[in-house]
């Protein structure tokens, strides 16, 4: 790459114009000594050229004792012809980073002793100020002989005046260096705009602030915290961006003193060339290229092509989005690769310019390619390609491929955002319609102008609230609420990157548009999203109203769903049911909303009470179960906080108990359980189930046994498994004794597991004394000679306690059901 004439091997000749400071206050500036000031000033050389930077803020204190003799005429904006002394502080506190007299014997110690100061009062006494005058100031500073402006202030809007003024800036050799803001969100202007030098905040630790504003505009990082000059003579910490910037703009002064003949975007490229990086490799949206190294910016040659080695797309160089750069092309052998990082999908726009007739051919991710050269620069016509949010690389080599000589070029990108799926829809009559539900949006304002209107028709009453949100401070955002041929309500209370919220609002059917905006002044494209969350809630009505009173009751119907609500916390619900016959009712009580308690009182006809059911608090359902006799009853409903929003559901079933269980009736095992259950040997599980199909335990087959057959002696166990708590324990011992039951050779029993129907045959025989015969053919087919129970199948089969499947299969090692258990044992007990 070639170097600017001048200034190769200039570096290595420097005399220390500047010794170190001995400012009694230079021990508290240490931010100094994170950019490394007195390298630099041993480095700057003894034949400083002086530079003006004008400072456009809130004026300075024009008699600080730190500051005199450091100042160039300068201009009240805001008060023609009366001085621009700072009112605020804001300005002195910026002018004492970049110049306060060195080695006076007096408080600190300014970055470059060879800065002149010109005041440019922009701001009102209480930092606030408008485009306007600050455009001015940036035009007064440029026609004054200024070289280095610093703006220590930001706008999120974006303003072609000020964009105007930035580029008048520009074209007449003047830097500009700007803060990026402090409120963890987008970089503000005129530090947003390409070929201002936009400035973030480090901690100590060279850790990005997380309150200075980030994004793809940013360039550099510079210490957050300072120790300056102060109004009224003194001294004060401050922080932020805006103490950041004029560091830069120091060092700027300092670049420019040892090399006049420089331009604007090669101070510029050279303090950004120099920085030291943080974070993620090359570029990145948090430290921009990297920390201020001033000692860097005076010491190392400037090269025209910072981005090299750049030669290959594994080596492509990070961009913003939104980039100004320059950059040369050496031979036909050279390619310079750039990767850009989209936020979003959207179009992107390439502004190549070179002074060379053949020129540089471009391509893009996508193969398309377009050429730039000395006539058709592209300045005023970008190239535009569509990129999706994520990288998209770009190519750049010269036309001539038989080409030995450099060529330079500069390369300006714009982003602008995609448009979003509900446009075109300016105008309230093209209004986009959305369904009548709660639901999640987003969109993007992606051009000037950009309104987008909805329309939401409501065909039952209901509640809503609308929140609009923003992802970027560089919306304002303005909500419009309206139902058609009423007034509108306007929302816009929380400014830049705030929220906008309407209150819940009662709504009649009808239909309603809602207005999305940025406010008036911020009309431009804005790169960021806003999101508009919709809640709607129709307004239920319970059919079953009224039923507030016993005697109002709604007749509930057997195995049929009834839905209701509470429309305020006095509301109760009655319903009245009817048992045909003695049985056990079952009350189903389902779509509760969360953080809803609803209490079930039952009553018989006479109105006695039967009890109080309710969920349990965050459950949406319960039931009841209770065995009535036949007859009517009825139920009240109340609910400890009413509700409108979502309807419970009630269903009442009767099932006939028979036994006490609902779940043996027509069963093939009925008659076996019902006996059994009648003599006291077997009992359900205490919901009034028996579960005659499911499997029985070892455990339960040794109670019902030990039951069954009165069963007295007992022998002292020890299972491993069993130990005298269980539950089963003394059952088991009397069945052990009466040697009906045993355990493993492991020495467990295995309370817990499945019978199988061989371990069921062989208790229900050895109860009986039956050991087993060998003789004769076995009576399955599934059982072999060789089973282990084979004895005892022949033998029970033989004498008819046992029978297999119709095909003539026995499946003995399939768990056995309390059904089979307890029908084998019946016929066992009345043999």
């Amino acid at each position: 790459m070639i170097l600017v004439v001048e200034l190769a091997g200039m570096a290595t000749k420097a005399e220390a114009a500047y010794p170190v400071s001995t400012d009694p206050f230079r021990v508290k500036q240490t931010y100094l000594d994170t950019i490394h000031i007195d390298q630099a000033w041993a480095a700057a050389g003894d034949s400083q050229t002086s530079v003006v930077v004008a400072i456009v803020d809130t004026g300075v204190d024009l008699t600080h004792p730190d500051l005199i003799g450091r100042f160039v005429d300068g201009i009240n904006l805001l008060q023609p012809g009366k001085k621009p002394y700072d009112d605020n502080g804001h300005g002195t506190n910026v002018a004492g980073v970049i110049a306060a007299s060195i080695n006076n014997d007096k408080g600190i110690a300014g970055i470059a002793p060879n800065a002149k100061i010109m005041p440019i009062k922009a701001l009102e006494a209480d930092g606030t100020g408008g485009e306007a005058k600050l455009g001015e100031g940036i035009k007064y500073a440029v026609d004054h002989g200024a070289k280095v402006v610093v703006l220590s202030l930001g706008l999120n809007k974006y303003s072609d005046y000020l964009a105007n003024m930035v580029q008048y800036a520009e074209d007449h050799d003047v830097l500009l260096v700007a803060a990026v803001g402090n409120e963890s969100t987008s970089v503000k202007y005129p530090a947003a705009y390409p070929t201002v030098l936009a400035v973030g905040g480090v901690d100590p630790d060279k850790k990005a602030d997380a309150r200075s504003n980030f994004g793809p505009e940013l360039d550099l990082v510079a210490p957050w915290d300072v120790y300056t000059t102060a109004l009224g003579g003194g001294y004060q910490y401050q922080d932020g961006s805006s103490m950041s910037a004029p560091q830069v703009a120091g060092a700027a002064a300092l670049v420019w003193g040892k090399y006049p003949q420089m331009s604007a975007y090669q101070v510029r490229d050279l303090i950004l060339q120099t920085t030291e990086d943080l974070g993620t490799a090359g570029w990145d949206s948090h430290t921009g290229y990297g920390l201020l190294r001033i000692d860097q910016a005076l010491t190392k040659p400037y090269t025209e092509d910072r981005f090299e080695p750049n030669n290959s797309r594994n080596e492509a160089a990070k961009l913003p989005i939104e980039a100004y750069i320059h950059a040369v092309i050496s031979s036909s052998e050279d390619q310079d690769w750039f990767v850009i990082d989209a936020p979003y999908d959207g179009t992107l726009e390439l502004s190549v310019n070179t002074a060379d007739p053949s020129g540089i051919r471009v391509r893009v991710d996508s193969g398309e390619t377009f050429t730039a050269n000395s006539s058709s620069g592209n300045t005023n016509n970008p190239f535009t390609i569509k990129v999706t949010k994520g990288r998209t690389f770009v190519q750049l080599q010269s036309v001539d491929r038989s080409r030995k000589t450099e060529i330079r070029y500069s390369l300006r990108t714009h982003f602008i955002i995609y448009k979003d799926p509900y446009e075109d829809n300016d105008k309230q009559f093209k209004a986009f319609a959305l369904p009548a539900r709660s639901q999640t949006l987003k969109g993007t304002f992606h051009q000037k102008g950009d309104l987008d209107w909805f329309v939401m028709s409501l065909e039952q009453s209901g509640t809503m609230r609308v929140k609009l949100s923003v992802d970027t401070a560089r919306i304002d955002p303005v909500l419009l609420f309206q139902k058609e041929g009423e007034k509108s309500v306007t929302y816009d209370q929380s400014g830049d990157g705030g929220i906008e919220v309407t209150p819940l609002m009662d709504l009649l059917p009808g239909n309603y548009y809602i207005r999305v905006s940025n406010i008036k002044d911020y009309t431009v494209p804005i790169t960021g999203e806003y999101t508009l969350e919709i809640e709607y809630t129709p307004k239920l009505i319970d059919p079953n109203e009224p039923n507030d009173k016993w005697y109002q009751a709604t007749f509930a119907a057997m195995n049929s769903v009834y839905e209701g609500l509470f429309h305020n916390n006095d509301d109760v619900d009655w319903f009245e049911f009817r048992m045909s016959k003695d049985g056990l009712a079952q009350v189903n009580l389902t779509n509760i909303p969360s953080n809803r308690i609803i209490y079930a009182t039952l009553y018989d006809s006479s109105m006695k009470e039967q009890g109080i059911f309710s969920n349990a608090s965050g459950s949406n359902q319960f039931y009841i179960e209770k065995a009535l006799s036949q007859g009517t009853y009825y139920i009240k409903l109340q609910a400890n906080q009413w509700f409108m929003n979502q309807l419970y559901r009630l269903k009442i079933d009767s099932y006939t108990l028979v036994s006490g269980f609902v779940d043996i009736n027509g069963h093939w095992a009925q008659d076996a359980i019902s006996e059994l259950t009648k003599q006291g040997v077997i009992s359900g599980y205490g919901n009034y189930r028996f579960a005659p199909n499911q499997s029985i335990t070892r455990a339960e087959a040794a109670a019902v046994v030990t039951r069954a057959l009165k069963l007295t002696k007992r022998k002292e166990m020890r299972f491993s498994d069993v130990d005298v708590s269980h539950w089963a324990y003394d059952a088991i011992a009397k069945a052990v004794q009466a040697d009906i039951v045993d355990g493993y050779p492991n020495g467990t029993f295995g309370p817990d597991r499945t019978l199988t129907r061989m371990e069921m045959t062989q208790i229900l025989a050895r109860s009986m004394n039956m050991t087993g015969k060998r003789r004769g053919n076995s009576p399955f087919s599934d059982v072999d000679e060789s089973y282990w129970g084979i004895g005892i199948i022949k033998q029970m089969a033989a004498d008819g306690w046992i029978s297999g499947y119709p095909d003539g299969t026995f499946h003995p090692d399939e768990k056995a059901t309390r059904a089979e258990f307890v029908t084998m044992l019946l016929k066992v007990m009345n043999r």
